[in-house]
């Protein structure tokens, strides 16, 4: 017989909060298991595989949206749709790479101007932030 676990060995197992087990039932991520009558909900090997996967996919910066869509993939969809949107969740950490390389050159130039001011009374990094709007 399989192992299986109370809400609380789950979340540990997982790494999670219990409240985190709760609302993945509440977004229908995670299937609530039957509770049988007088007793306790166990949770399956495959709840852990399946708490696994969503950290991992939200680690790669997919939203609970897009995990919900992976997991539907995951239990019978098309490679090509999942691979579809992985294509779309990497522009978009593409187009954030060029955002925050702007910024931190940025930034770079507005303390390094705050280095070099000797007079404290006006900060370069603030009166740029004043001059932005």
């Amino acid at each position: 017989m399989d192992e299986t676990f109370s809400i609380g060995e789950l979340a540990k197992a997982a790494d999670v909060s219990v409240e985190t087990i709760r609302y993945y039932h509440r977004c229908g991520l995670l299937p609530l298991p039957e509770r049988p009558y007088g007793s306790f909900r166990r949770y399956p090997p495959q709840s852990l595989q399946r708490l696994r996967f969503i950290r991992r996919a939200q680690a790669l910066g997919f939203t609970l949206d897009e995990v919900r869509t992976l997991l539907q993939l995951n239990d019978g969809g098309s490679c090509a749709t999942v691979r579809t949107l992985a294509e779309h969740k990497l522009r978009v950490v593409e187009e954030r790479l060029r955002d925050l390389r702007v910024l931190r050159t940025e930034l770079r130039k507005l303390t390094s101007q705050c280095r070099a001011n000797p007079d404290q009374a006006s900060c370069p990094l603030v009166d740029a932030l004043c001059d932005a709007g």
